[in-house]
């Protein structure tokens, strides 16, 4: 298990851990894996606050982060980066947001005082760069991960030439070629199961094919592993490690709230649905009352990124503000392996427990009789 990768990094276990919780990232990576704090949702001066934080409490080990870069969104080349945030509102239409409000009212989820403090999170380049300059004030973040697209050559100049790795994520070989190409250090190769953003290629397929593609260069497979027998089946095919999301959503250091928990709880692998209302690229997150309504024939169609979120961001917010209130509808991104997830459990047992079952299926693959 122990391999050149988690040398580089300087970690006992190839168990990279996606949350957006910094108790657990800090947590897997005390447990010897590493926790990668996904930063899409945080301006750069909340960004530094949660960096300093993850700072004091991983002790000498490292740990990662997850910005959004995306290869391509609306009006990428056209509008002024000093001027994004006016220019895209000026786009969204108006009939999308009173859907959205209508939508939200039906189901009584109260109104934000003031409404949301910004709608445009980190999905574009010119949010992004601001929070890669305050990750490479951070020695301890070692690994930088591109959650969408192969991140721009300047991008992975400066990670690299700090001594940091960085890692892009792939749905596709197409998608794994440029990454290689553009030369990151680390493809993460996630199937259709996985939560967030996925292709729609199966992870059975999909890692193999990744990984001939882009040889040497080391992949991490994602979508649908949740525990150590599925870790080993993705080291078997040749993954350098396995890039986890869904199985830390119902830990007990998950800054989640009840209602929203009970959900994660209680669903099966076929509560999911890949749908591009929230963000305006095909996510998976757990079915609800928003998702169908975006789906049905007599409502607007979901607007590309990073539109669909400037939409979306009333759901978001007011989730975030009145979680109990709005479950029916809030954003709850999970992969299909959240059908395991039935208990809440320690973030330390579960990455123990994944490298126990590791080590005793590893023993039981044998070609001698």
């Amino acid at each position: 298990m122990h391999n050149e990768l988690c040398e580089r990094l300087g970690i006992e276990f190839p168990i990279f851990a996606f949350t957006h919780c910094r108790d657990v990232a800090a947590a897997v990576s005390n447990a010897g894996g590493l926790g990668v704090l996904g930063a899409v949702g945080f301006t750069p001066e909340e960004l530094e606050t949660e960096l300093q934080w993850l700072d004091e409490h991983v002790g000498d080990r490292p740990y990662g982060v997850d910005i959004v870069i995306p290869s391509k969104y609306e009006g990428m080349d056209e509008l002024d980066p000093e001027k994004l945030e006016a220019q895209l509102k000026e786009m969204v239409p108006q009939g999308h947001r009173d859907f959205a409000m209508d939508l939200l009212a039906s189901h009584g989820v109260p109104e934000l005082p003031g409404g949301p403090k910004r709608e445009l999170l980190g999905w574009t380049s010119a949010t992004a760069n601001p929070q890669i300059d305050v990750i490479l004030n951070h020695p301890k973040a070692r690994f930088v991960a591109n959650a969408l697209g192969t991140p721009p050559d300047d991008v992975i100049e400066k990670i690299q030439s700090s001594g940091r790795l960085i890692a892009a994520l792939a749905g596709s070989v197409k998608h794994a070629k440029n990454h290689k190409a553009a030369g990151v250090d680390v493809v993460i190769c996630q199937g259709s199961e996985g939560g967030g953003h996925t292709g729609d290629v199966g992870s059975i397929v999909l890692w193999p094919e990744v990984i001939d593609a882009v040889y040497p260069t080391p992949v991490l497979a994602a979508g649908g592993i949740g525990n150590g027998r599925q870790m080993a089946a993705a080291m078997v095919m040749g993954a350098a490690g396995v890039w986890t999301g869904s199985l830390w959503l119902t830990v007990e250091e998950a800054d989640i709230p009840p209602g929203q928990m009970e959900l994660y709880l209680k669903a099966t692998s076929r509560d999911t649905v890949r749908s591009k209302s929230f963000t305006g690229k095909p996510c998976r997150m757990l079915q609800n009352e928003w998702t169908k309504a975006w789906e049905r024939p007599d409502t607007p169609d979901p607007l590309p990124m990073p539109l669909q979120m400037m939409v979306a961001i009333q759901a978001v917010s007011r989730g975030h503000a009145y979680p109990e209130q709005a479950k029916d509808v809030n954003f709850c991104p999970a992969g299909q392996v959240i059908g395991l997830t039935n208990e809440v459990r320690r973030t330390r047992d579960v990455v123990l427990g994944m490298v126990e079952e590791y080590i005793d299926a590893v023993g039981r693959v044998s070609l001698v009789d």
